[in-house]
């Protein structure tokens, strides 16, 4: 959600050669904020590894964590009963009741440690998945804990188990299976799998696959999941790569620092003492604030719907309206059409030209009706709501390459 002042000079340089009519395909990646419409985040990532692959049991172990993987048609009672573990203590940890039905490749956190996988239970060795001895696996995940701790993402750490029990002896000269282990985060109300994947800067594909989410990625409160790393093998080039690089002599002056992607200096805050009294600021009941606009408003009202989610400048960079699915989405003023696109998850976007040096533009769509270079009037339909739990569109008003509150153009 949030973006680094690289992210602007992105956006500011893709605008410009928008509005000279550059016929490059442009990756707007909205997903609720404008602000990294040009961001190549995707391309600065470093490509997830595979989940690896449980034993027979369904049980992948870390030195610091269990899981359990549910097979096609698995409750939560069966997986208890497969890997030897209470199923309502099992259900409880994982905000979950022993009946609920599970996904294939779904993901249990295990509350306690289980038998270690063993090539008795169908694994490739004895014994938790090893870290590779040459990657500073604090490096690689320092920077996903950092961007955590803003959002306050709560974390489960497993009370010290006793020496665990093994299945049989490790069998003699056999290699300790390699592997980074993931951050395991624990889902809180209002989270989704796109704000954890932003979170921690990993696909939302990479987290589904790695966590057996569903097609629409739906997630819970309380469910705790794997957020993907390297695979042992990219993280030991990265590692190896890094230590190659060019020691600078006397004088030669150092390579400048990749600056961070999604910081910001935290603001100064007076801290008020607990024993003295806030006041309580009341709170705009915003879905009850209907969208009808003025007409004698600059711009209409591009849905008729209810805002959701109110204009804060470099964390939304517009307004939310949700309507019902189907309902038509309107050019808010006449002007041009300067791009139709598509962000990361191929959600389009339409991005339309207005005098003044104004454009506004149109996120989460369906059934787009117009083309890039057509002229639309004020009120003509260029789409329409998605249809889903996505039934809302995000609207933005830019003035140059800077984003300005919507509302004084709509009231």
């Amino acid at each position: 959600m949030y973006y680094s002042q690289k992210s602007r000079l992105i956006w500011a340089v893709s605008a410009l050669a928008l509005l000279a009519g550059c016929d490059q395909p442009l990756d707007f990646d909205l997903r609720g904020n404008f602000g990294n419409a040009f961001s190549t985040t995707d391309a600065a990532r470093m490509a997830s590894g595979h989940r690896p692959d449980p034993d027979n049991r369904g049980v992948i172990s870390y030195p610091s964590y269990q899981v359990a993987v549910a097979k096609n048609g698995d409750s939560v009672t069966e997986v208890a009963q497969r890997v030897g573990i209470n199923p309502a203590e099992l259900a409880r940890y994982n905000g979950l009741s022993p009946d609920d039905p599970l996904r294939k490749n779904e993901v249990l956190a295990l509350p306690a440690r289980v038998e270690e996988p063993s090539p008795a239970t169908g694994a490739r060795s004895t014994g938790p998945i090893q870290p590779p001895s040459n990657v500073d696996i604090a490096s690689l995940a320092g920077g996903a804990i950092d961007r955590a701790k803003p959002a306050q993402v709560q974390t489960a750490a497993l009370k010290p188990a006793a020496q665990p029990v093994t299945a049989s002896d490790p069998i003699p000269n056999a290699k300790p299976q390699i592997g980074i282990e993931p951050i395991r985060h624990k889902v809180v109300r209002g989270e989704t799998a796109y704000t954890i994947s932003r979170l921690y800067n990993v696909s939302v594909r990479a987290l589904a696959e790695w966590n057996g989410l569903g097609p629409d990625f739906t997630i819970r409160e309380g469910q705790f999941l794997l957020i993907p790393v390297p695979d042992a093998e990219t993280a030991q080039k990265s590692a190896a790569a890094a230590q190659s690089q060019k020691t600078t002599i006397p004088g030669e002056g150092s390579p400048t620092p990749t600056p961070p992607s999604a910081k910001k200096p935290l603001p100064q805050e007076k801290t008020i003492p607990a024993a003295q009294p806030v006041a309580k600021p009341k709170t705009p009941d915003l879905g009850r604030s209907q969208t009808k606009a003025s007409t004698s408003a600059k711009m209409d009202m591009p849905v008729n719907g209810s805002i959701i989610r109110e204009y804060k400048k470099g964390k939304t960079d517009g307004i939310d309206i949700s309507a019902a699915s189907g309902t038509p989405v309107t050019a808010a003023k006449e002007g041009t059409v300067a791009a139709i696109t598509s962000d990361a998850d191929k959600v389009p976007i339409v991005v339309i030209k207005h005098t003044g040096g104004l454009l506004t533009v149109y996120a989460n769509l369906d059934g787009i009706k117009v083309e890039k270079g057509d002229s639309v009037k004020r009120g003509q339909p260029i789409a329409k709501i998605r249809s889903g739990k996505s039934n809302y569109v995000h609207f933005e008003v830019r003035k140059g390459f800077d984003s300005v509150d919507p509302m004084p153009y709509l009231n």
